[in-house]
């Protein structure tokens, strides 16, 4: 379980705190979507997961365990994180680098073992990525690439996957393949915490959404209940209308062509 605790995250030379006070849980087993407007604190929230940011205030515990008392390979035997953006130091083949996800498990002496190898191999297919696992990473298209690094962040096998923005970049029928795969993933047990601006899709998918709006937390709860036209007007400062998934029924989000004079 991820829990964040009244969380305050400040940048140097900001006018307000990115994060102001945050609280939520993603528990195992269900797949907690994060979203809001640009600028909300979205990112900055992944980032005082992994420690990255100026938390002044608040923490990020897993399990019970604050951030700060861990060591990065435990945190990371935790945890796997797909960040928003991300290149590679250097090309490697798809397979090598996928295999990068077992060094938290590895550390610098034991060579990989059967396990090992299977966890890559299974990654490799999860993210639909086993055909390119001989290319090198920089003859990758955009959205090839979004799925390996998904794929390394699955080798890690941890309890726990965040995901920031992971589908950019891809087309309708791997953007459905990856939200399919998280909801599955979270279904086995897993803690899934995705951070995403596709809001149809997040009602779909996502147990709980968490909706940010200026660093704090504007409403969370099931989909029905926060995807509601007046709030969510006055948080994206749009007007839109609020229908529903002919599919599956989940509530949809239409902007309209004219803003609203706020």
């Amino acid at each position: 379980m991820i829990e964040f605790v009244g969380l305050v995250v400040s940048y140097h030379g900001a006018a307000r705190n990115a994060v102001d006070g945050v609280s939520f849980v993603a528990p195992r087993g269900q797949l907690t979507a994060l979203a809001g407007p640009n600028g909300s604190g979205k990112s900055s929230i992944v980032r005082a997961l992994l420690r990255r940011a100026d938390v002044i205030g608040g923490a990020v515990t897993i399990d019970g365990r604050d951030v700060n008392t861990l060591s990065y390979a435990e945190l990371a035997r935790d945890v796997a994180v797909v960040p928003q953006r991300e290149e590679a130091a250097f090309p490697a083949r798809v397979r090598e680098y996928v295999a990068l996800g077992r060094y938290p498990h590895l550390g610098l002496w034991r060579a990989p073992a059967d396990d090992d190898r299977r966890a890559v191999d299974q990654a490799l297919a999860q993210a639909g990525v086993d055909d390119l696992a001989e290319r090198d990473t920089d003859a990758l298209s955009g959205g090839e690439w979004q799925r390996v690094r998904i794929a390394r962040a699955l080798a890690q096998r941890t309890p726990a996957l965040v995901l920031d923005e992971p589908t950019t970049f891809l087309d309708v029928a791997h953007e459905m393949a990856i939200f399919e795969l998280l909801s599955s993933l979270a279904r086995s047990g897993l803690a899934v915490l995705l951070v995403s601006h596709q809001l149809n899709l997040v009602a779909r998918f996502a147990d709980t959404i968490v909706l940010l709006d200026e660093g704090k937390v504007a409403t969370s709860g099931a989909p029905a209940e926060v995807m509601q036209a007046d709030r969510l007007e006055s948080i994206y400062r749009w007007p839109v209308v609020i229908t529903r998934d002919p599919a599956i029924g989940a509530p949809a989000l239409v902007p309209l062509r004219r803003p609203l004079n706020l």
